[in-house]
């Protein structure tokens, strides 16, 4: 296998991950897609860097975001280390983080990095706009 074989490989699974498992809720393909082992170096707030806390976290995601999807724009890959930039989307109807249901449509930007080793997601690190998330829910961090 090449290597870019197996850069189009991770790619996939990445993409599989963002589209079917956090915006589709396909949370069995999500036990498919992570490693036991895997580790989020980047976890967010009151989660465990583990595959649990990213679990967790898609959870509250859909669960406050119940139309919430990606919109991929770029992948690049270096042999299995998958970057993606996109931008998240949806419409805020259950509580988050200890903000109310809104109503409100949202829309953030986020870069991550995901080590795939066969078929499988091991690691992640993600740069998210939160600041952004929260203030177009009404809410100003350390205001």
């Amino acid at each position: 296998m090449t290597e870019t074989d197996v850069s189009e490989a991770a790619k996939a699974v990445v993409r599989r991950n963002t589209e079917e498992v956090q915006g589709g809720g396909d949370y069995a393909l999500y036990d498919e897609l992570f490693a036991d082992g895997f580790v989020d170096h980047t976890p967010q707030p009151g989660r465990t860097p583990d595959k649990a806390g990213a679990l967790e976290l898609y959870k509250v995601l859909r669960a406050a975001f119940p139309d919430f999807h990606a919109v991929i724009h770029w992948q690049a890959a270096e042999g299995n280390l998958v970057t993606t930039y996109k931008t998240y989307q949806g419409t805020h109807e259950g509580e988050f983080f200890g903000i109310a249901p809104t109503g409100k449509a949202i829309r953030f930007e986020n870069v991550d990095a995901m080590h795939v080793v066969d078929g499988r997601i091991t690691e992640h690190w993600g740069v998210a706009n939160l600041f952004s998330r929260m203030e177009q829910l009404g809410a100003r961090p350390g205001g």
